[in-house]
């Protein structure tokens, strides 16, 4: 007994079946009810959207036995033999092996005869862009004027290669590539109809791994419930995949959330165990960062990425809007750079370490800074006499400006120094040391961060130290806080702007602008150090 695929199985056979083309179903039921049908129509669209099923239903809505209707029976002898493939009136062509312009005369030696037995005879031409430009001439005038019983319907997957001759002689219906929800969702209406198990988590990595071909992703279907035995689970299919458990990515950011060096590096081994295809990883990486950065702007459109809501809810706190950009890129730029690594394991280790080591200049302070007359430096008001008394042994507070150089000398790097960059003094009574968080910046604190820069706060004094961090209300505060990561944003911003008036005062510059009318691209003058 031979065995019918999923994706032939289940192709649609009428409009009302297809899934995510609304835009060309539309148009096309229209112009079939309304009796407007054009005589040559061109399908564009990656592979596997449903350009040729489109054309055949079409071919079915035309040739139908109860009449042209967007709507055919799917009973009569046409419908069938056309869903069968034996309609003699369609003549169905695949361009890239006929592409001769022999090959094209052959085939259009008929069009003036009436069809044998349906109202049209249609002429379905699959990959037409592979045609030869003899071909298309051969065509472009039967295209133009052909006979009233004659429709083309024409398929690619490349229309930048088609003539624009026979562009202009069609209408053109593009078919998008399907969204990962959309496909996860019909896998699961299948998988119900066929009566076959499945872990839910296993079909959005068949339909991401489709990257928008429906039909890719039933074929991949086919092959997990092969790989599986009938069953579709979450572990057989990252395993065919050849994807990772998630677990693994998640445990590479709260290390990255916490700025801990030898964590991150512990769960790096502990990945390479598991010998993962590194660039499947950063994808998987870069989809969760991306989630996140969603999560973070409108917190309920987590769920449609395939992730835990909870997971998600857990992590976005922790981390700063702007490092989830930076991290983004990083990932991205890393998927690149991974076969010029010596390893691939080398390459993905570097990206995380990369991720690990910067973090992004927090540019937009500096205009809103230098837009406000300059805040005050807060300094950390002078100690009570009650003070001192009970913190006599204790270092006097950081004046003015010390603040800054007390973090340069803490041993902290990662999210606890861009904590403490990010807060301003308060002031230090006892073992209590008090700093005031810039609203902005919440995403950087957490327990882990807190309890690290405490501890380096302590060895700094030499004393135990109970850090408590204050949250300035934005709505309250005259002014932003002036905290250490602000000021090196306006250090930053004024010698970025001292380097821009260098180069407009430069006589080379200014004698290219008089003799050649050049202009210099401001975003991408650099200060030399």
């Amino acid at each position: 007994m031979s065995y019918l695929v999923l994706a032939r199985k289940w192709r649609p056979r009428s409009f009302g079946e297809l899934v995510g083309q609304e835009h060309v179903v539309r148009a096309l039921s229209n112009a079939l009810d309304s009796g407007r049908v054009h005589h040559a129509f061109l399908f564009t669209g990656t592979r596997g959207v449903g350009k040729t099923t489109v054309a055949r239903i079409l071919a079915k809505a035309l040739n139908c036995e109860q009449g042209v209707s967007s709507r055919p029976c799917g009973v009569c002898s046409a419908c069938r033999e056309i869903d069968e493939g034996r309609f003699i009136d369609l003549n169905e062509v695949d361009a890239a092996s006929r592409t001769k312009v022999e090959d094209t005369r052959d085939l259009l030696d008929n069009v003036q005869y009436a069809p044998a037995r349906g109202r049209y005879k249609i002429y379905l031409i699959d990959e037409v862009h592979m045609l030869s430009a003899h071909s298309f001439n051969a065509l472009l005038k039967t295209l133009e004027e052909p006979p009233p019983h004659v429709k083309f319907l024409l398929a690619t997957t490349d229309p930048q290669k088609l003539p624009i001759t026979v562009l202009s002689r069609c209408l053109q219906f593009h078919l998008k590539r399907l969204p990962p929800p959309l496909i996860t969702a019909r896998m699961a209406e299948i998988l119900a109809a066929e009566g076959v198990g499945y872990e839910a988590p296993a079909l959005p990595l068949l339909a991401r791994a489709a990257d928008g071909s429906l039909r890719d992703a039933l074929s991949l279907l086919d092959q997990a419930l092969v790989f599986g035995a009938g069953r579709v689970s979450d572990a057989d299919v990252r395993a065919m995949l050849g994807s990772i458990d998630r677990g693994h990515v998640v445990r590479l950011l709260e290390r990255l959330a916490d700025g801990d060096a030898a964590g991150l590096v512990a769960a790096l081994g502990q990945l390479a165990e598991q010998a993962p295809d590194y660039d499947q990883v950063l994808v998987e990486l870069a989809a969760l960062l991306e989630r996140l950065a969603l999560v973070q702007l409108v917190p309920d459109s987590g769920a449609d990425g395939g992730f835990d809501p909870e997971l998600l809810a857990r992590l976005a706190p922790r981390f700063a809007a702007e490092d989830l950009q930076l991290y983004y890129q990083i990932a991205l730029v890393g998927r690149r750079d991974l076969e010029l690594a010596p390893e691939p394991g080398v390459g993905f280790e570097m990206t995380m370490l990369r991720m690990l080591a910067f973090r992004p200049v927090a540019a937009a302070d500096a205009p809103a800074s230098r837009a406000t007359a300059a805040p005050a430096v807060a300094s950390p008001p002078a100690a009570a006499p009650a003070a001192r008394s009970t913190a006599a042994a204790a270092p006097a507070p950081p004046a003015a400006g010390e603040w800054q150089e007390i973090i340069a000398r803490l041993d902290v790097g990662g999210a606890a120094q861009q904590l403490a960059a990010n807060c301003v003094w308060v002031g230090r009574e006892g073992d209590v040391v008090r700093l005031k968080l810039d609203p902005r910046r919440e995403g950087l604190r957490t327990p882990a961060t807190e309890e690290r820069l405490g501890q380096a706060l302590g060895r700094h004094f030499g004393a135990t130290i109970r850090l408590v961090i204050e949250r300035e209300e934005a709505a309250v505060a005259p002014a932003p806080a002036d905290t250490p990561a602000r000021r090196e944003a306006r250090a930053a911003e004024a010698e970025l702007d001292r380097a821009r008036a260098a180069l407009d005062s430069d006589p080379t510059v200014r004698a290219l602008r008089e003799k050649f009318g050049a202009t210099v691209q401001a975003d991408t003058v650099k200060p030399v150090r």
